[in-house]
């Protein structure tokens, strides 16, 4: 059997390796256009800083040592230029000549490529990169040799985010534009708001609701939608990549979402003897079913293993992907997986929103920082659509244990019962995934109703009115507006203060008190809601809406 891979890094050196693993016999010839086959391409942002200290720590594999370790015909700076599916073949160039090479299966692992918008003035701009493998962060690092002092990165997704916080951190002055609201995309708004405030706390201006119209001067200068013009000696573009289906189309096989190549449950394209995995393809995204392009190093990893298995004659099910996805910026953590409310809305879901805040571990164990948790879920079924999560530490951990129960299809009724290692430097005896359930659980049946931050004027405008059960130390902080405010530890002494036909929205600092007030107020008689994520959370989007005590 002769299996010919095009492309390496995740999905193609995944899927070589299993098949070797799989069929010693077999032979198999990888063809990768770029020098390197085996790069740690999620690791480029931070060589940028020196926090990855040395270029061969992002070369993970050679041609040679995959030779010695698994006998793979590695061919590098090899192109396949095309695929004739009628004979069986592809055309390779390398070198300034071309040959055909034969293939009984065929994968392609193209991955996906930096897009490009049409911005005047781009083609002659001497100072532009994009980073997606070790030759662009080369290109980079030889301009940073020529010590430039501003830096702009279009774009505010992972990339842009990771590489704003390297360049930064290299000595760079840099400004972050994005043409959306808010930064990170894969988040809701509220949460989106947090890492934007730990960037801009860092002396990186965010710029959203913006965009670069024009590059002028070689590049050195960008002039925005708004007239303004902003200096740049260095330009990164991060604003999304595209399937690289050029191969694919040109060989005629069925393509998809946004030229993504459409592939089976088995991996299989519109031809039986050619397979695809990886940035490249159309998958099934496993809340909404719908088709969506992930661009993630786990997916490629897991779908190159699951390709070469139906390769090699043995079923294995793509069961979809949920787009789990995780990024640092600076000290913050934000993380999600499965869908957003955004999403949720957009998909005509029946669903329920809920935040919970809490600690990292143990809140008397030193080093306690704070963690904040947003869940999506069905409002009857209790089925998890999705998570997000925002923190200095352990989000990561709070992200995995939600994605895997999405996967094991868990619902909120089976978060409290997760058994999870507890000492106070690792955890808390009540975990906040533990806790999301309580709340969820709270919410369908019955005992809590909530309302969201974005619902709170409109609530308020309708003749409801809002208290506030913080501490009068707390209101120096900052406070609601036309709030009423009683501490809860007072709230069973002066329930007669409040008029039981006026219907209240209940709030204190992270949403646990005013809890509590509302199981006391509603078995009072009052008529009350409780505003999920309360002050702390208002005040991260909406700070501009709040009051603060003079001086």
């Amino acid at each position: 059997m002769k299996f010919v891979i095009i492309g390496g890094v995740a999905g193609g050196m995944s899927a070589a390796t299993r098949l070797r693993r799989l069929q010693e016999d077999a032979e198999i010839i990888v063809f990768e256009k770029g020098p390197n086959v085996s790069f740690a391409n999620c690791g480029l942002p931070y060589y940028l800083s020196g926090e990855i200290d040395e270029r061969e720590k992002l070369l993970i594999q050679t041609p040679e040592s995959l030779a010695a370790r698994f006998r793979l015909d590695v061919r590098v700076e090899h192109e396949v230029t095309a695929i004739f599916p009628e004979t069986k073949e592809v055309e390779v160039s390398h070198g300034g000549e071309s040959r055909k090479e034969t293939y009984d299966a065929l994968l392609l692992s193209p991955g996906a490529k930096p897009f490009i918008p049409e911005i005047t003035g781009l083609s002659e701009a001497k100072n532009v990169f994009t980073v997606r493998n070790v030759p662009d962060v080369d290109a980079i690092m030889g301009k940073l040799e020529e010590q430039p002092r501003k830096a702009v990165v279009i774009g505010a997704g992972f990339i842009g985010i990771e590489v704003a916080e390297n360049l930064k951190k290299r000595g760079l002055d840099v400004t972050i534009v994005e043409r959306t609201p808010q930064v990170v995309p894969t988040l809701d708004e509220e949460m989106a708001s947090f890492i934007q405030k730990e960037l801009e706390n860092n002396d990186v201006q965010v710029l959203t609701d913006c965009a670069v119209t024009s590059f002028e001067e070689q590049g050195n200068m960008l002039r925005l939608e708004n007239g303004e013009m902003l200096e740049s000696d260095l330009t990164i573009l991060s604003v999304g990549v595209q399937p690289d289906s050029r191969l694919a189309e040109m060989a005629g096989l069925t393509l998809g979402l946004r030229g993504g190549i459409v592939v089976d449950e088995h991996y299989q394209t519109s031809d039986p003897a050619i397979f695809a995995v990886g940035d490249a393809i159309v998958v099934k995204h496993q809340i909404t079913k719908e088709p969506a392009l992930i661009s993630l190093a786990s997916p490629a990893n897991r779908q190159g293993r699951q390709a070469a298995d139906n390769m090699a004659g043995r079923p294995r099910l793509n069961q979809g992907s949920l787009g789990t996805a995780i990024v640092r910026a600076f000290g913050q953590t934000a993380a999600s997986t499965g869908i957003t409310e955004r999403q949720a809305k957009k998909a005509g879901l029946s669903f329920q929103v809920l935040h919970a805040s809490g600690k990292d571990h143990a809140g008397y164990y030193p080093g306690a920082t704070d963690l904040l948790l947003k869940l999506i879920f069905h409002p009857e079924t209790g089925e998890i659509y999705g998570a997000q999560g925002i923190g200095q530490k352990g989000v990561d951990k709070r992200i995995d244990i939600l994605a895997t129960a999405i996967k094991g299809h868990l619902t909120v009724f089976d978060l409290p019962e997760l058994e999870l290692t507890y000492a106070p430097p690792f955890g808390s005896a009540k975990d906040p995934v533990n806790m999301l359930g309580y709340i969820a659980m709270n919410v369908i049946e019955g005992l809590s109703e909530m309302i969201q931050w974005h619902e709170l004027p409109e609530e308020l405008a309708h003749g409801k009115q809002l208290l506030d059960v913080r501490n009068k130390e707390e209101l120096q902080k900052g406070y609601f507006p036309k709030a009423s405010h009683i501490p809860l530890s007072e709230l069973r002494q002066r329930l007669d203060e409040l008029d039981k036909e006026q219907e209240y929205i209940v709030s204190c600092h992270s949403g646990l008190r005013s809890y509590l007030a509302e199981r006391i107020l509603k078995q009072a008689g009052f008529t009350v809601k409780n505003l999920d994520g309360a002050f702390s959370l208002y005040q991260a989007v909406r700070p501009d809406e709040l009051c603060y005590p003079q001086g």
